[in-house]
């Protein structure tokens, strides 16, 4: 006797869920971790469960995507002159180290791949950071803590050293033509704005299998 799968609207409704959690590139872990719990709930029966997991993780989405524009807002307003840049007197790498959020391996990864360039002491050949290089890696280390990749960050900042200050944040976001763009964080606003309409699509979905929960045990 042949024993065959029977599929009900339920898993039907499971699969069209995780094609929303899983499809597409995760745009980082914690998104990703986020989104499986959901399904997980939901798989498991407890739709209710399922449903206050997404709405958390619709409120985590929002809170990505505002850090992130708050990111490129201060970006821009740095490109304009508007944040004041401090005057110090040259610091060198174990200095600038000290700073917050800041490491040795970060700066010399950053200046390995062109996101800054900084000038040598002529006297003793060592790289010294000035207010300006200074405030150049303040915006890197906010724009990368933001989830901006450095694909990006370098895109913007190649723009910017060109002298064009406009469209820094069109700049952090679409990849130029003879780019290759691999990552979420590549076009990171435009991802996060793409995962918060997938998170109410989730909600709504959960909501409707709730509903035929109901329906079907009236």
């Amino acid at each position: 006797m042949t024993c065959y799968r029977l599929f009900t609207r339920r898993h039907l409704d499971c699969l069209r869920l995780a094609w929303l959690v899983y499809g597409g590139p995760p745009p980082s872990l914690a998104i990703h971790l986020s989104k499986v719990r959901i399904i997980r709930a939901a798989v498991g029966g407890d739709l209710a469960g399922a449903l206050e997991l997404a709405r958390s993780h619709l409120a985590f989405e929002q809170a990505e995507r505002t850090q992130a524009e708050i990111a490129a807002d201060l970006l821009e307003r740095w490109a304009a002159g508007a944040v004041d840049e401090v005057a110090i007197q040259p610091l060198s790498i174990g200095q600038v180290a000290r700073l917050p959020g800041v490491s040795i391996d970060m700066v010399r990864n950053w200046d390995r791949n062109g996101l800054i360039d900084v000038p040598r002491d002529p006297a003793s050949g060592y790289r010294r950071y000035g207010a300006a290089e200074i405030s150049r890696l303040r915006i890197i280390r906010m724009l990368s803590r933001s989830g901006y990749s450095i694909a990006a960050i370098l895109r913007m900042l190649l723009q910017l050293d060109e002298g064009k200050k406009t469209d820094l944040r069109r700049a952090l976001d679409i990849p130029r033509p003879d780019e290759d763009a691999y990552l979420a964080s590549d076009r990171w606003l435009s991802t996060l704005a793409g995962q918060e309409q997938r998170a109410h699509t989730i909600i709504a979905l959960l909501e409707e299998m709730m509903q035929k929960q109901v329906t079907e045990n009236c």
